[in-house]
């Protein structure tokens, strides 16, 4: 039962399309497991580049069959809009399934969550105003709409009333907005059953028979270890569970079948959104891992803040998501520093901590402790093999596995497919 997760062990946006895409080609199934369109990867295949906001990135891979599982929350406008987009560059999506258990974004569910951020001011937890926190609220107040809803009318209609009873009190009342009509959301909503009826099915019964078929499914998470909701930085996270114990409850799947937790290593930090983050550069480094490494977010726009490695965070995401490998990505934008600050430990109330605090006040005020690693000058993107890096870069390489508790496995040493160097097989 090879059955692999791939997620973010940062606060998202590591390269896990990359990674993701470049085990496609060698498994049968692709899984999106948690999140919606909040989540964002870029994939470049040969000369063209992809920028996937919902859709599995197998979706690129021939022969790979893409899944969006059950604790995903899907934007019907948004997955068809994609979809078309893709089709119109000649990809093939008809082989996509999506689970009817799988909860609906509803228009009210993304006014909820524009009119909430705004109310907060200077509180404001930065969400991508997409509606997804609010569909996650919807699903645990047990008032959700999920994708089998819309092929029942007297269902839909029931569960919408059910949810505007109390949301157009709130914007009504209290965010002074008008009312949101049943009648108009549920015909909206009806009127993308035919459009998603090809894809929809029981993903969880289709999964399990393929593990129990020797199938190789790759479990993808969204956003990033120190974005979830149990164990992220609180309450500066997403809505769900991107660690690997979200890809058992978001796929229906026993974590007796789960054989390898693969781990994206940014070969720096970076983190959207508001919140706390020690390794934080405001200076001219800071600006320049920026520039050279396009951080801009694949699905918000917003300039991502960069900061060095921090390997109190890598030793976090190992520990909680039972980490078998390391990809470590974009290791070509460190090329050019003479020397590369790593974080080791943090200093709190003048005190060493070498392992993440629970504490949210202490995390708060976590100054980060540095080592310095000599860096390199060479141009690393042709590298194919690890002795092909500068020294310099190997040793890096090598410090930070050292560090985080869990071997690297694969690097990324540039933005193309086949920039990739392979040290250790995932399969």
């Amino acid at each position: 039962m090879p059955a692999l997760v791939l997620l973010g062990a940062q606060w998202g946006d590591e390269g896990k399309g990359k990674a993701t895409d470049l085990l496609g080609g060698s498994v049968d199934y692709v899984v999106r497991y948690q999140g919606g369109n909040n989540a964002g990867h870029t994939v470049v295949v040969g000369d063209q580049k992809y920028a996937l906001h919902l859709l599995p990135s197998g979706i690129l891979s021939p022969g790979c069959t893409p899944v969006i599982g059950n604790g995903v929350v899907v934007d019907p406008s948004v997955l068809l809009s994609e979809l078309s987009g893709l089709n119109e560059r000649g990809v093939d999506t008809s082989k996509l399934l999506i689970s009817g258990n799988a909860h609906i974004i509803t228009p009210y569910n993304v006014t909820v969550d524009k009119v909430t951020e705004r109310f907060l001011g200077k509180r404001k937890i930065g969400t991508t105003g997409r509606g997804i926190g609010p569909t996650y609220a919807d699903k645990i107040n047990r008032v959700g709409i999920r994708v089998q809803d819309l092929y029942d009318e007297s269902i839909l209609t029931q569960k919408v009333e059910a949810a505007l009873d109390a949301k157009n009190q709130l914007l009504t009342k209290l965010y002074n907005r008008r009312a949101i009509a049943v009648d108009q959301v549920v015909e909206e909503l009806l009127g993308y059953a035919d459009k998603l009826a090809p894809y929809v099915t029981d993903t969880v019964l289709l999964l399990n028979q393929a593990l129990e078929q020797n199938k190789v499914v790759l479990f993808e998470g969204g956003q990033g270890t120190l974005l979830d909701i149990d164990h992220g930085t609180y309450p500066f996270v997403t809505s769900s569970n991107p660690t690997a114990g979200g890809a058992c409850t978001g796929a229906g799947v026993g974590p007796t079948k789960i054989s390898r937790v693969i781990g994206i290593l940014k070969a720096y930090t970076t983190r959207v959104g508001s919140g706390p983050f020690p390794t934080e550069l405001f200076d001219a480094d800071g600006d320049a891992l920026r520039r050279i490494g396009g951080e801009r977010g694949v699905t918000t726009g917003r300039d991502r803040r960069c900061g060095w490695f921090d390997a109190v965070i890598a030793r976090y995401a190992t520990r909680v998501n039972g980490l078998t490998d390391f990809f470590l990505t974009k290791l070509d934008v460190l090329t050019g520093w003479e020397q590369i600050p790593v974080c080791v430990a943090y200093e709190i109330d003048g005190k060493r901590v070498d392992e993440l605090p629970y504490s949210q006040s202490d995390f708060h005020h976590a100054k980060p402790i540095y080592e310095t690693l000599p860096g390199w000058s060479e141009d690393i993107t042709k590298a194919k093999s690890f002795s092909d890096l500068p020294k310099n870069a190997q040793a890096y390489v090598k410090a930070l596995e050292d560090m985080s508790g869990a071997p690297i496995s694969a690097i990324g040493v540039g933005p193309g497919r086949d920039e990739t160097i392979q040290i250790n097989s995932f399969l």
